[in-house]
């Protein structure tokens, strides 16, 4: 399938592209025209999307990568123009052995043990957040008085950031991940949060206090500006993906009531439901993309050094071959193994911070709000579909 390009136009808000689920039956790889006319690769097989997130072979720099659309065009032509890379510290966009030296540095710092003196405090957030909406009354809009507040502010704890400062930068996030945010604009937003955070590091070294950015600084490993960049890709990936699977993920449940009802009627539940979610829903809708270094042969094809390769995680996490009967939501399903976090070395680093956050998000709402229902109809509900993470815009909600 030569002509097939990339589209976000979902048939149903909890399903990807039936587009992309018809060619999954037919093979786990595609051949995909990007939007700079450079002729790919689609993956839609869970076994090869694994091999290709380990594989040293396939590079994560963006300026070997071919956008798969035309706002991500325009962002890397204004990238070429100015001259500009991989912000230094943003390690997420860069190969071993630079990947290398940034992940292993904050790898003490997101230790399972970290992460658990962390819970106390989600569970203090969380209470908090459900006893303003109670007090508020219905109805209630989840995003901004729960899935958003959650993990913005446990990320602000952990890394430092002042909480008062958090509208700016969720402001900001919003246009770095909207996928039709012009080329400049998108850069803009990016310049005001390293900026702030450079601001931040600044005092830090003046003052440093009990939180992960302090503890880099005076770590001494990292100059200024590779804490920037470490730091504003903490703080955005922090907040905004957990918020999404928080709201998404309540949106998931409240539209199908036995669902719902298997998690809030046993909460040892909570745990393969989070999990399940994850995988079901994939809030990372676009990519990951990988382009190869050198000739690399997929499921009898050859993909040319050069070529880059685009990996459906949403089709992915729900091939049958790894998932049986995965199109269909099922919280007892034991879901491990997914790869909403990724695999390899850019395996996502909060991940356990994320799944506690969840855990005991969800697992609040239904105690606390057994009665919990939408406000408005399901399809009146604004999905996210035009950013790069998936989720709801809001969710009016009642109970």
């Amino acid at each position: 399938m030569t002509d097939l390009t990339l589209t976000f136009e979902r048939e149903h808000p909890l399903d990807p592209p039936e587009v992309y689920t018809r060619i999954r039956q037919q093979d786990a790889v595609h051949r995909m025209t990007y939007s700079d006319g450079h002729l790919g690769w689609l993956v839609t097989g869970y076994a090869v999307a694994r091999a290709v997130l380990a594989d040293p072979r396939f590079s994560n720099r963006p300026e070997l990568t071919h956008p798969p659309l035309p706002s991500r065009m325009e962002l890397a032509q204004q990238m070429r123009e100015q001259e500009l890379k991989v912000p230094p510290g943003f390690f997420l966009r860069m190969d071993a052995p630079e990947h290398t030296r940034y992940r292993k540095l904050l790898t003490g710092q997101f230790t399972v043990r970290r992460m658990k003196q962390l819970e106390p405090r989600i569970h203090e957030i969380t209470e908090s957040c459900l006893d303003a909406m109670e007090a508020a009354g219905p109805p209630v809009d989840l995003v901004s008085a729960f899935a958003m507040p959650i993990p913005s502010l446990v990320i602000c704890e952990l890394l430092g950031v002042p909480y008062e400062d958090r509208a700016q930068f969720q402001e900001d996030t919003k246009i770095l991940i909207d996928l039709d945010a012009k080329g400049q604009d998108a850069m803009d937003a990016l310049t005001r949060i390293s900026a702030f955070l450079y601001g931040l590091i600044q005092r830090k070294r003046a003052a440093p206090g009990d939180d992960l950015i302090s503890g880099l600084v005076a770590s001494g490993e990292l100059n200024d500006e590779e804490l920037t960049g470490v730091a504003v890709l903490l703080l955005v990936a922090g907040h905004e993906t957990t918020a999404n699977m928080i709201a998404l993920g309540t949106y998931a449940l409240l539209t199908n009531p036995g669902q719902l009802a298997a998690m809030r009627d046993d909460p040892a539940q909570v745990n393969n439901g989070v999990e399940e979610l994850l995988r079901y829903l994939t809030i990372i809708h676009l990519g990951p993309i990988r382009t190869a270094l050198e000739d690399v042969e997929l499921e009898g094809r050859l993909v040319k050094k050069g070529d880059s390769v685009t990996l459906h995680l949403p089709i992915v996490n729900r091939d049958p071959s790894r998932f049986p009967g995965g199109d269909r939501l099922d919280v007892t399903r034991e879901a491990t193994g997914h790869l909403a976090f990724g695999h390899g070395i850019h395996q996502c680093l909060g991940q356990q911070l994320a799944r506690i956050e969840m855990r005991i998000a969800y697992g609040a709402l239904l105690r606390r709000l057994p009665g919990l229902g939408l406000a408005v109809p399901p399809e009146e509900v604004p999905m996210r579909s035009d950013m790069s993470i998936y989720g709801v815009h809001r969710l009016p909600v009642t109970w």
